[in-house]
């Protein structure tokens, strides 16, 4: 693939991360602060299915453009992230056909860990020693800064890190919003 194609990508995706990131905080503070009505809350708990599915295929479909296309090599974290990541996607889909608002029991113990493993994995990204540390026999790195875009933020590990975030917000506020709030 073209370079200049690949920074775009990563552009694209770094600044679909952010406003990720953003919209993510901005749903806590909504269901936080507790205000009567919100617009925001609203359209999220009655599409939440849609949404966690579209985030999790997204996630999961351009997990697989780098590593099966552009031929970035998944690390074991990463491989770690993927194993609860990709039952998340068909989760979503069944539980959208078929309409089911509890498969946040289902969804919530995989992403959960999924978050953890991502938030080790960018805290030894951003925050190591030694960049050269390999994670697995294979000679993968999980700190190779394969995609470093907006200043160095934006990278795998927080694509990744990102993705769990938002999916688990998604979760909270169709579980705990209630629209009947005074």
């Amino acid at each position: 693939m073209n370079p200049n194609t690949i920074h775009y990508l990563n552009i694209s995706l770094g600044a679909g991360a952010i406003a990720l990131q953003v919209l993510a905080l901005v749903v806590l503070v909504s269901l936080f602060t507790k205000t009567k009505k919100s617009i925001l809350l609203d359209f999220l708990h009655k599409h939440f299915l849609s949404i966690g599915f579209i985030i999790a295929f997204l996630a999961a479909f351009f997990s697989l453009i780098y590593s099966e296309i552009l031929g970035f090599a998944p690390c074991l974290l990463c491989w770690y992230q993927r194993i609860f990541l990709f039952p998340a996607v068909f989760l979503f889909a069944v539980a959208l056909w078929d309409k089911d608002r509890k498969v946040i029991r289902y969804v919530l113990p995989l992403l959960s860990v999924g978050f953890l493993v991502a938030l080790y994995q960018n805290f030894g990204y951003y925050f190591g020693s030694n960049s050269a540390v390999i994670c697995d026999p294979s000679g993968i790195s999980c700190y190779q800064h394969l995609i470093s875009e907006f200043g160095g933020y934006i990278s795998i590990p927080m694509l990744s890190l990102t993705t769990f975030f938002a999916l688990l917000v998604l979760l909270l506020a169709a579980h705990f919003y209630k629209k009947d709030i005074v």
